[in-house]
């Protein structure tokens, strides 16, 4: 019998699964030339890696050096945070990528990469698990379900998160939790006070306190941006931190980082410090009950005063120094600075341009110098001649 190679690739579904930490696998039916029919699992981001490489392997068809020649199928990059809506929409790309996938030239689907990538590994056979942790949760891809993710369906899987320590509630609108408590998330607001499910009990929790199990990390937290958001405080609030500022109510700042545990990092002319989001607008937004009503509440408290807190992470998670957030404000406001003086320095050299033309255009021609009494006599008529004499 010759080279093994794949005749057709089903995608069942995906599982979510929780051990090491919680992620997310695709479920394949790989059926072979030899009549076998495999089960395989693959992350996301394994086949996104195993597509670029493909891609570099076969450049011309790809369509690196014409677009024109491409028939090597798209596939879209992982997104920042993958969690279970979005590897649940993808599962239509990801039917149609593996159609066309095995429907290439054969120098490319039956290519070893291709071949490698989807034979059976030892964790296909037995996944790693343990009994302390449940089971992955199996979600089929329905066989009726037309290869688009608008047509795909599938329970809605809240994420799942850990509490790192004690907490007592303060008031009946939040929930207690104790310390390795698995919540589900409802809802996460900006407030730093995210509604959290635990069996049958609803309530507000600081998200300070809970902790993701994919990692020490939020991977929905966004980058600093340092050109900054305009942002208005409508409530007063006193720092008790050192990295931590003072701001009035009225004062204009700037965002420059959102952070979920609603302590966001604002800037006042050079300065930076955490500030309370519920307490800030956007400049230009009107103002809603709902929004008083929430700065009506207490402020959620920071991860660095919780006492005890314990992680199930070895590694801590990532922060950025206030001196950092200075440093490169600084920076950004310098080079916004230069770029404001190039601009206005490029806009006098043209209007003292537009002058000048504008004083050549009204300049008044040169009066001629008079002609001397013998150059008049000479080039005069013979009349006007006789009446000077």
């Amino acid at each position: 019998m010759g080279d093994a190679f794949i005749r057709h690739i089903e995608l069942l579904g995906y599982e979510k699964r929780f051990f090491p930490s919680q992620h997310y696998v695709y479920m394949f039916l790989v059926k072979w030339n030899d009549l076998t029919e495999k089960l395989v699992y693959r992350r996301f981001t394994e086949i996104y890696e195993f597509h670029k490489t493909l891609k570099e392997m076969f450049p011309i068809e790809s369509g690196d050096i014409n677009a024109e020649n491409r028939i090597i199928p798209h596939l879209p990059a992982p997104k920042w945070f993958d969690g279970q809506r979005s590897t649940q929409s993808r599962q239509g790309t990801l039917a149609e990528y593996c159609y066309a996938l095995v429907n290439l030239p054969y120098k490319i689907s039956r290519c070893l990469l291709v071949v490698n990538f989807f034979k059976v590994r030892p964790d296909d056979m037995s996944p790693v698990t343990d009994s302390q942790i449940k089971k992955p949760e199996v979600f089929l891809l329905p066989k009726d379900a037309k290869k688009n993710a608008s047509d795909i369906t599938g329970p809605i899987i809240l994420q799942t998160y850990r509490a790192i320590a004690d907490y007592e509630k303060s008031s009946k609108s939040e929930m207690a939790l104790k310390a390795g408590d698995m919540v589900d998330i409802v809802e996460k607001s900006e407030s730093g006070w995210w509604f959290c499910q635990l069996k049958n009990k609803r309530g507000w929790v600081p998200a300070a306190y809970l902790e993701p199990m994919d990692g020490p990390d939020e991977s929905e937290e966004q980058e600093p941006n340092y050109a900054g958001e305009w942002y208005v405080v409508q409530k007063s609030y006193t720092a008790v931190e050192e990295d931590e500022l003072t701001l009035t109510e009225g004062d204009t700042i700037e965002v420059i980082h959102k952070l979920l545990d609603g302590w966001w990092v604002v800037r006042k002319d050079e300065s930076t410090g955490y500030y309370p989001s519920m307490y800030l607008q956007r400049s230009g937004e009107p103002n809603t009950p709902e929004k008083s009503e929430l700065r009506n509440r207490s402020v959620p408290p920071r991860r660095s005063t919780i006492r005890n807190a314990k992680s199930i992470h070895k590694q801590s998670r990532k922060q950025i120094s206030q001196e950092t957030y200075r440093r490169n404000s600084r920076k950004y406001i310098q080079s916004r600075r230069n770029v404001k003086a190039n601009l206005q320095n490029k806009a006098n050299i043209i209007s003292e341009k537009n002058k000048q033309e504008e004083n050549k255009s009204k300049a008044q021609p040169a009066v001629p110098p008079r002609p001397s009494k013998d150059l008049i006599m000479n080039r005069c008529t013979e009349s006007t001649r006789r009446k000077i004499m």
